[in-house]
């Protein structure tokens, strides 16, 4: 069934729209991943299948996946890689980004919480365990 399901899930991801105050990725993740992420996943950074098959070499060179476009953040957040954006920068069980989102607690906590009101139904979970219900609640405006 999720087989099926799943390359709808980016259409849907990707035309759903928001009213003006709502967190969107130009307006306010792209300036934070600018700031903080960019120097590790940006266009120097491998695409995720490439970085899968060396971690170690791109991690030798302080690199992980590129993330540096909303289509690759879509990707970590809603499908394929579901979850795995949310999974890395978490507070509650600190993901190994986390340090990353900024200089002090408060400023990481700050952007963290602008990435939550971004993703809508943030959650931990892979997609094989997330539900119908949990993938439409990711709202990830761009």
């Amino acid at each position: 069934m999720k087989t099926i399901v799943a390359p709808f899930l980016f259409l849907i991801l990707i035309t759903t729209t928001a009213d003006a105050s709502a967190i969107s990725y130009r307006e306010h993740i792209k300036p934070i991943f600018d700031s903080q992420c960019i120097s590790c996943h940006g266009e120097s950074a491998p695409e995720y299948k490439a970085f899968k098959l060396d971690k170690s070499k791109w991690k030798a060179q302080n690199l992980g996946p590129r993330m540096d476009s909303y289509t690759y953040l879509v990707y970590f957040t809603g499908w394929p890689d579901t979850g795995a954006l949310m999974r890395r920068l978490d507070s509650e069980k600190p993901g190994n980004m986390y340090q990353h989102l900024g200089s002090t607690e408060q400023e990481r906590e700050k952007n963290l919480s602008l990435f939550k009101a971004w993703v809508g139904g943030w959650t931990l979970k892979r997609f094989k365990d997330i539900t119908k219900e949990e993938i439409s609640a990711i709202k990830v405006v761009y």
